[in-house]
Parts: C-alpha cells; sequence; structure tokens
C-alpha cells in the first residue's frame, strides 16, 4: 500500500503542477515548439462518431523498447494488459478478460479496419510488429456499434504510412541483454496515386528465463492506388513466422527462490509453441457523392499452430475468410446535416486440430517426443454482426446518437477420433442478440466537450466452454451480456498544450462466464451469477515549452477498478461481494518526455501495479509492484536525404523483482503447489541505431 500511496501522492503532485502551469500567461508562446502536436493521432474517420477514443502513437511508442508493443498500450487507462512472455499476453479492458486463463478474447482486434478475431473470439496481438504501426486505437466496453459491441471493446490497430510523397529507405537495429537482435527494414514511396509500404522485420532473444527463446520473421506489404477522385483500393498482407519456447508459470517457492527458471515439467519437455499466420486483405472505397461513401474489405487469415505442453501435443491449422462493408452518409440541409452509418461484418473460419501424446520421458532428455495421436477435431465457426448508427445535431454544440447491433454465432464441432456413445460432435446455435447503444455529447468552446453513453454488449463462450467435463453439449450456457454506463469529459488548457480526459463508468455483467480447470490442459465454462465493473480513468499529457529549443511533456493516467461479484456462488461456497478475481484494484501509468532541437531527448516512464485478487475467496493477491524504464536519444538529419537516430534504453531500473502477469485459481496436481506468477524481466539495457536514406 505504501507504493500505491506514494504513487497517488505523485499523481497529486504532478496535477498540481499542471493546473497550476496550465493558469500562466504564456509570454513566449508563439515559438516553434507551440507546434508540438500533444495526441498521438492520425487522420482518420471517428470509429466512434460523437463519442472520444484512446490511442497511443509514436510519441508513447518512443517511451520504450522496439520490442515492447505492450507498455505503449498500458498507458492507457481502463486497458491492462498481461504478459507471460513475448508470446503469452491476455488483454483485460475495465476487467473484462481478467478470468480468461491463457490469451484474450471479450474484445474484437482489427487491423487497418479488418477484423482478426479469430471464431472463437480469441485475439494474438503478440503477432504484430510495434515498428510496424502508426497508432494503437482503444474502444473500451461496448458502444462501438460498428466493431462488435464485446464487453470488453476493441483495439484498431494501424499501419505506419509514409510521412510524405517520397521514396525513402529506412533500417533499425536494436541489440540488447538476454541475446535480443531486432531489425526492422522498411521501403516507403508516395508518389500521385500510388502509396507503398513495405516491411521486413526479424527478432531474436534467448529470454530472461530459462527455456524462454523467441524467433520471429515477419513480411508486411500495404499499398494503396487512387484509382480516381471518386475510387481507391488498397492491398494488405501480413505474414509472420515465430518459434518461442515456454517457460511457464512459477508457484510463489518458485518465484522467491529464482524467477528466471522455467517451470519443471515445461523445461523437461522442452515446451515451445510455432505459428505461422498471414493476413490477406483488399479493401475498395468508393465515394458515390459528397452524400454517400463504402468502403468494403473482403479478407483471408491462415494459421498454423505447433505447441508441445508436458501433457501433449497439438497440431492444428485454421483457415478463415470474411467481408465487412461500411456506408457512411449524411442528409439534411444547413452545416450540421444527420450523419448515419450501416453496414455488416460476416466472418467463418475452419479449424483443424490433431492432438497426440508427448512421450518427452522417454526421450533421454531431448524434450518434446511425438506419440500416439490421442484426439482429431473439426469445428467450423462462423459469426456475423449487423450495424447502423444515427447522428442527429439537436444544436450546433449538442448531439445525439443512436447506434443497433444484430449478432448471431455458430459453433459446429466434429469429433473425428472417437465413435458411437464417446463421440463428442456437437453444434451449438446461439440466437441472435441485439445490441444498442445511446449516446449524447456537448461541444464548448476551445474543444472542451462532455459525453454519456448508455450500451448493451456480449461476450461468447468459447466452443470447449460449452462442452461439459465428459465432452458433450451443455445446453444450459449462455452469452454474457452486459449494459455499461458511462459518463466523461475531454478539456484542452493553456492554448491546447494540456489534455485532460475523464471518465466514470459501471458495467453490470449477467451470466458471468467462468472457466473451471479440471485438468492440466482441461477447462470447461459454466455460468456463475453476476459482477459490477465500475471505476474511474483519469489521463492528462502536458507540454511545456522551455524557451525556444527545448520542451518537458509529463503525463499521467490513473485507472481506479472497482470491480466485484455481486452474485457469484461456487456449490457450497458464497463468493458474492468478494474483489473480481485478476484485476488490482490502483494503476498508475505516468512519465517525463524531454526533447531539444538540437535532436537530443530523453524519457522516464514508471508503471504501479497494486495486488491483484489470485483466487476468487480473496484468500491469496500478488504483490504490488512499481517497474521505471528510462530511454535516451539523439536524432539528426545530415542532409535532406540522409538522416540517423541513436537509442539508449534501460528497462526495470531499479531491478525490481515482480510478476509481470498472473493466472487465477490455480491449481496444483499431484500434490504439487499452484503455480499463479509470470515474472518480469530484471534489470536490461538495449541499444538502437536507425538510419533513413531518401531517394
Amino acid at each position: 500500500m505504501n507504493i500505491i500511496r506514494a504513487s497517488l501522492v505523485f499523481l497529486a503532485l504532478l496535477a498540481a503542477l499542471t493546473m497550476s502551469r496550465a493558469q500562466q500567461t504564456q509570454k513566449d508562446s508563439i515559438t516553434a515548439l507551440d507546434e508540438v502536436v500533444l495526441l498521438d493521432t492520425i487522420a482518420h474517420r471517428n470509429p466512434l462518431g460523437i463519442l472520444p477514443t484512446s490511442q497511443v502513437g509514436p510519441t508513447a511508442f518512443q517511451n520504450y523498447s522496439p520490442v515492447d508493443l505492450i507498455s505503449p498500450i498500458n498507458q492507457i487507462a481502463g486497458v491492462y494488459i498481461l504478459s507471460g512472455a513475448l508470446n503469452t499476453n491476455r488483454i483485460t479492458i475495465r476487467g473484462i478478460g481478467a478470468r480468461t486463463p491463457f490469451g484474450t478474447d471479450k474484445l474484437r482486434l482489427y487491423y487497418d479496419d479488418i477484423p482478426v478475431t479469430n471464431g472463437t473470439g480469441f485475439s494474438t496481438i503478440e503477432t504484430y510488429d510495434l515498428e510496424n504501426l502508426g497508432q494503437v486505437e482503444v474502444i473500451k466496453g461496448p458502444k462501438g456499434t460498428a466493431y462488435g459491441t464485446n464487453l470488453g471493446g476493441a483495439i484498431l490497430l494501424r499501419t505506419q504510412r509514409p510521412e510524405e510523397a517520397a521514396t525513402r529507405f529506412k533500417n533499425n537495429l536494436t541489440i540488447g541483454s538476454f541475446g535480443l537482435i531486432k531489425n526492422n527494414l522498411g521501403f516507403n514511396h508516395q508518389e500521385g496515386p500510388l502509396t507503398l509500404n513495405l516491411r521486413y522485420g526479424h527478432l531474436e532473444t534467448d529470454g530472461y528465463r530459462e527455456n524462454s527463446r523467441f524467433d520471429r520473421d515477419g513480411f508486411l506489404l500495404h499499398t494503396s492506388y487512387r484509382i480516381s477522385d471518386r475510387s481507391s483500393m488498397s492491398l494488405l498482407l501480413n505474414h509472420v513466422n515465430y518459434t518461442a519456447q515456454i517457460p511457464s508459470s512459477l508457484s510463489q517457492s518458485a518465484f522467491d527462490e529464482d524467477p528466471s527458471q522455467a517451470a519443471a515439467n515445461w523445461l523437461a519437455a522442452q515446451g515451445f509453441e510455432s505459428n505461422r499466420y498471414t493476413l490477406l486483405g483488399i479493401s475498395h472505397t468508393y465515394v458515390f457523392s459528397s452524400r454517400l461513401e463504402n468502403t468494403t474489405s473482403v479478407f483471408y487469415t491462415y494459421l498454423d499452430q505447433f505447441e508441445a505442453r508436458p501433457f501433449n501435443i497439438v497440431d492444428q491449422f485454421t483457415n478463415g475468410y470474411g467481408l465487412r462493408t461500411r456506408f457512411f452518409g449524411n442528409f439534411g440541409t444547413g452545416n450540421s446535416p444527420l450523419e448515419y452509418n450501416l453496414g455488416a461484418e460476416l466472418y467463418t473460419d475452419e479449424f483443424h486440430g490433431g492432438t497426440f501424446e508427448n512421450l518427452f520421458r522417454d526421450n533421454d532428455g531431448n524434450g518434446s517426443l511425438l506419440g500416439d495421436k490421442i484426439g482429431d477435431n473439426k469445428e467450423f465457426r462462423r459469426q456475423y454482426n449487423l450495424f447502423a448508427g444515427l447522428t442527429v445535431p439537436l444544436t450546433a454544440r449538442f448531439k445525439a446518437q443512436a447506434g443497433l447491433s444484430l449478432n448471431n454465432t455458430f459453433y459446429d464441432f466434429r469429433d473425428r477420433f472417437n465413435t458411437g456413445a464417446a463421440n463428442t460432435s456437437a453444434e451449438r446455435d446461439f440466437p441472435p442478440i441485439v445490441l444498442p447503444s445511446f449516446s449524447l455529447r456537448y461541444t464548448a468552446s476551445k474543444g472542451h466537450l462532455v459525453y454519456a453513453n448508455i450500451s448493451r454488449g456480449f461476450s461468447n463462450p468459447g466452443l470447449e466452454e460449452t462442452l461439459t467435463p465428459d465432452g458433450a453439449l451443455n445446453p444450459d450456457i449462455s452469452q454474457e451480456t452486459g449494459t455499461n454506463y458511462e459518463l466523461g469529459t475531454r478539456l484542452f488548457l493553456d492554448k491546447g498544450r494540456l489534455r485532460i480526459t475523464l471518465a466514470l463508468y459501471r458495467m453490470d455483467v449477467k451470466n458471468l462466464l467462468v472457466a473451471e480447470r479440471v485438468g492440466e490442459d482441461q477447462f470447461i465454462g459454466r455460468n456463475a451469477g453476476s459482477t459490477k465493473h465500475q471505476g474511474l480513468e483519469t489521463e492528462l499529457n502536458y507540454s511545456i515549452p522551455l524557451g525556444t529549443r527545448a520542451r518537458i511533456a509529463p503525463f499521467i493516467s490513473y485507472t481506479l477498478n472497482d470491480h466485484s461479484f455481486v452474485d457469484f456462488v461456487d456449490g457450497d461456497t458464497v463468493f458474492s461481494g468478494n474483489p473480481l478475481t485478476g484485476v488490482p484494484r490502483h494503476r498508475i501509468n505516468s512519465g517525463l518526455q524531454f526533447h531539444h532541437t538540437a535532436g537530443f531527448y530523453c524519457n522516464l516512464a514508471h508503471t504501479t501495479v497494486g495486488a491483484i485478487p489470485l483466487t476468487d475467496a480473496n484468500t491469496l493477491s500478488s504483490e504490488p509492484y512499481t517497474v521505471f524504464n528510462t530511454r535516451l536519444g539523439y536524432k539528426r538529419a545530415f542532409s535532406k536525404k540522409f538522416s540517423m537516430q541513436l537509442d539508449l534504453g534501460i528497462n526495470n531500473l531499479w531491478n525490481t523483482r515482480y510478476a509481470r502477469s498472473v493466472l487465477i485459481n490455480a491449481v496444483g496436481f499431484g500434490g504439487a503447489e499452484p503455480r499463479f506468477f509470470n515474472p518480469g524481466d530484471a534489470r536490461n539495457y538495449y541499444g538502437s541505431l536507425g538510419l533513413s536514406y531518401r531517394l
């Protein structure tokens, strides 16, 4: 609690400093530094219409290592990614998704407006390279009618675009502790109607822990062509191939003894996963008139997965196909016409998976060995989402927005291994669910705004969660549903240099989905009551000129999570009233950026995470922790054609021992101690050299 109190004091002092500074008259307001943009924004249509979203981009990316995609996103209040390793991340938004055992569900992930969440609702953000991204935008809660209306919301990834109409080669090489080598080579070309962005990236590291080596190669092609004043097309191709060893989680005793060790059974099996992922999307935008335009995308995804675990080996692949179309239009007269959008998102995929024995104990210490097949499944998943929205200007400053979404999900599971009574083939067709949203926004002078929203969302159980321990279909399991209430404001002070956002929300979730572990690799789902998610989120970003040649930019975000079980009874045990498992009550991200026009900069970023309840009974919690990262660099253009950037950074500056990710309700098998903790890296260093040449 001392860490939390100290961080809260720092929050109050920084807020007081920035508010005091905002009230001062700027005598030197007309300087080059006044052109600094506080927000990480890219010109694009607001996905939520009249409601604000949260974004991070190059400004936030520069606080961290080029390897670290997670920390910039964690700067956003209300969003928390628990990262067990480079290939193991669990995204939670306002507590939604915190109870998922592994991976990310209950939200939608989009890459350049193409959905990349699979048919069972799982998303893998670790497949994407931070250096290929220009912006990450987050929709919190189910208010994104056109983006799936999942209870957790949506995350929109956007490709980095060429900065100017030119041809340019870029290369950034990063080396660091634990055998880290990362290289990103880029070619950008923009001329007339053609824009081309081509990237190749390689990453390898031995990792801080035993059995944690990671190798990834990635290729990205994004190109667009303006056919006419009305028509344009774009092509997106993203291919990633990576192999990652898995150290797995540790018990409390092992964590205290040596956090760099791997779990004994995963080390003996030399557990790993090898994935190949491809996304291909083609989009077309057509402007019918000044009052109507349409963007339509067709896409294909392929995922080939091989994972060796101590308890079995899985070999599986998935083919996915989809279409997304969205119309934007307006009608009426005057400067504030009625605006509307409507569209559809259709997705289907086909999964093939085989499960085999792992004979690593008979392999003379050489790790995993493929044994006999013990399972062979095939799944067909499809989902559609129809959506529409209408924005009505009630006055010049006051707007109302209504949205409606209709979702339907279907699973077809085929057991191709067992026969007769042992066969577990099943189908599940969830009834269509209607999800409304209603918002109000008042915009004052200088861009200040206040908004309110009420919206309904849902989360599907995964196919495996719909089965009983015997593999039979459980007809009683239902979708999670919830209603979100939100009130917020966004203020711009001191001539736009200071931005303050504040949001208060409450989300009531019914038919809570609980994943119960009944074996080392077996989870079943059930509806276990209801939860209450309520909290406060605030962010401050400030750019303060220091004369005419330098500036400092403090930032801070604070999240208060007051999440609890309202009605949760497990057998004879009542958990009602307990804090929601897997969610810290307090979380703070803050930092300070210093920039000089000579090209020097220095950034310091701080993260504090409060204690996280680890069991539903609230008998065990993780330790709160605070971690500091720092990065300094120098950027210089030697000519109009050639520039260089040099960076040096330190992660975990004070060498704090902490759990970067935790498992909830962990169970020890065979008398073993339950394994709750995935340790964060010890103090480590990196350096980057970036070169850019313009033809």
